[in-house]
């Protein structure tokens, strides 16, 4: 093997590249995430500002009051009834009713009914909601409180901790705070008159999510998005907030 060269190559030990640890080495990191934890610091303080000096037009006693009147006025005519609620409502606040209601789906916590928007705006809602065949689910939790007065059938509902269910009948007002949740049932059919104070615009995501992201009913979200936003704009331009 004389004529023979012989080549060794040493091979030099590769330093291995560890990943680098997205938020543990970088600075930039931990600002966006406290940049975000601000924001949200600051849209609840906004939420509560708005909560705490909404202009309060609607009164949850008069809500209930008209509730009971049409049960009186129409006990076996749901139709009757529901229109004698929005002709009362249009006599004691004129100008901040609808002119031209519309029914519409809602599908929200994993519950399902039909609602007919009567008022909007940026810090109130008047609707009536409900289903003939039953439905039920999670109420949310808002920065509102939100009144549900029963024209018709049974609403059950039960907060963590509670072992028997609250249930609620016709002329019945079932106020769920601000900040609070429940479950809650309607058995069987079941319309109510209902009334939220507070921040409005905190509740649309809870109020649209299974819409977007479940039932995909795309025709609804747009006819929710378009009656909603017509309803603040000119509540906004008479100088309701």
């Amino acid at each position: 093997y004389m004529g023979d060269k012989i080549q060794v190559t040493h091979l030099m030990p590769q330093k291995s590249v560890q990943p680098k640890a997205a938020c543990a080495t970088s600075g930039s990191c931990w600002r966006s995430v406290g940049f975000a934890v601000v924001a949200i610091a600051v849209l609840i303080g906004a939420f509560a500002a708005l909560h705490k000096n909404a202009t309060v037009v609607f009164d949850p006693a008069v809500m209930q009051e008209i509730a009971q009147a049409s049960l009186k006025a129409f006990p076996d005519n749901m139709s009757k009834q529901i229109d004698f609620v929005v002709a009362q409502l249009r006599e004691r606040y004129p100008a901040h009713i609808l002119g031209e209601p519309e029914w519409m789906f809602n599908n929200a916590g994993g519950a399902m009914g039909s609602m007919l928007i009567l008022h909007c705006s940026f810090s109130e809602y008047v609707i009536i909601f409900g289903t003939p065949v039953g439905t039920e689910g999670h109420t949310g939790r808002f920065f509102a409180d939100d009144y549900f007065t029963i024209l018709a059938g049974e609403q059950w509902a039960f907060a963590p901790g509670e072992l028997e269910r609250e249930v609620y009948k016709p002329g019945d007002q079932h106020h769920l705070p601000w900040g609070t949740a429940k479950q809650y049932r309607m058995p069987d059919t079941c319309w109510a008159l209902e009334y939220a104070r507070g921040s409005i615009p905190s509740m649309l995501p809870f109020g649209l999510w299974d819409t977007l992201f479940s039932t995909l009913d795309f025709a609804t979200f747009a006819q929710t998005v378009r009656v909603s936003a017509v309803g603040m704009f000119q509540q906004l331009m008479s100088g309701k907030i």
